[in-house]
């Protein structure tokens, strides 16, 4: 069997261990979370080195991709320092190819039309995929990397724009403090509505979706989600706002779609690759062979019994 172990920065109340059988294959996927400790991180990191088959960065990134280049986390390369035999994933790989795929998934199945609706993307430079291929649709797109990240309250227009920004500032953003840039620990159980205007505007908002929860607005009647992690507890969240669809690009696993990191977790365990070897062809592939379609609710349906 398989074990597939997520450590993240976020709250440990979004703790989930569930069992999979992907392929004929066994798994045991795991969420563990830290309370914002780095140094629990960072021990538990080294501790699960060699024992679990994928150990995955949650509730954080090694780094962040922009414009063809990589920019690495100065506080989770340090953190991560001492994994050096059990393969270490991120969620990087998923996020260029399945997150990519979604958005052209949606498109052709007239789910939503990225071409004539008004799209929010939280974090551009988290979902480059997504931001790229939006742009390539010619979505009319807007993005909150300044607002949510910085707390500049500036939309950024455009993804020449976000980057032009992130050749400026990345150098100097991957150098501070994880917690000042993401909601890590009990931030992540925080909602501090803000920038309603962004929201307002938007007929779809799109990306990570621990950011979106922590700045959503109370009322967010008609609008579409496309993200990847939600508990039962967030679909609620949603519903109640008013929220009309919510898409996951990961799978539902036991009434929890799990992030992308874990996702990609499972996908190196399948391929039997080290994350570095692989390409968007090889998630994609494997992804076929799994029958892989993004998860689509309709939150203005009743809920079903015994669920959320």
């Amino acid at each position: 069997m398989k074990h597939v172990l997520s450590i993240s920065l976020g709250s440990s109340s979004r703790d989930k261990t569930a069992e999979a059988e992907l392929l004929g294959e066994r798994f045991i996927i795991e969420r563990r979370g830290t309370d914002g400790s780095l140094a629990t991180f960072e021990r538990l990191m080294t501790e699960n080195d060699g024992r679990v088959d994928c150990l995955c960065v949650g509730g954080a990134n090694l780094g962040l991709h922009c414009a063809g280049k990589f920019y690495r986390f100065r506080e989770i390369a340090r953190a991560t320092r001492n994994v050096r035999q059990t393969p270490l994933v991120d969620g990087a790989g998923v996020k260029n190819s399945l997150e990519r795929r979604t958005v052209h998934w949606l498109q052709e199945r007239s789910v939503v039309d990225f071409r004539t609706s008004t799209v929010l993307v939280a974090c551009g430079m988290d979902r480059f995929g997504m931001a790229e291929t939006l742009d390539e649709l010619g979505a009319n797109c807007i993005f909150g990397d300044l607002m949510f990240n910085v707390a500049v309250p500036v939309v950024i227009p455009s993804l020449p724009a976000l980057q032009g920004i992130g050749g400026m500032l990345l150098p100097l953003v991957v150098q501070l403090p994880f917690e000042w840039l993401y909601p890590t620990g009990e931030r992540q159980d925080e909602i501090i509505p803000r920038f309603h205007h962004a929201w307002e505007w938007a007929d779809i908002i799109v990306g990570d979706f621990l950011i979106i929860r922590r700045y959503m607005p109370d009322d967010l009647s008609g609008k579409v989600i496309v993200t990847n992690t939600t508990t039962e507890q967030d679909v609620a969240e949603l519903r109640r706002r008013g929220v009309r669809l919510l898409v996951t690009s990961t799978p539902v696993l036991d009434g929890r779609a799990f992030a992308t990191n874990v996702l990609e977790g499972i996908f190196v365990c399948l391929l039997g690759r080290p994350a570095a070897e692989l390409g968007p062809e090889d998630y994609l592939g494997l992804a076929d062979r799994l029958g892989w379609e993004p998860t689509v609710r309709d939150l203005t349906e009743p809920a079903e019994e015994g669920t959320l």
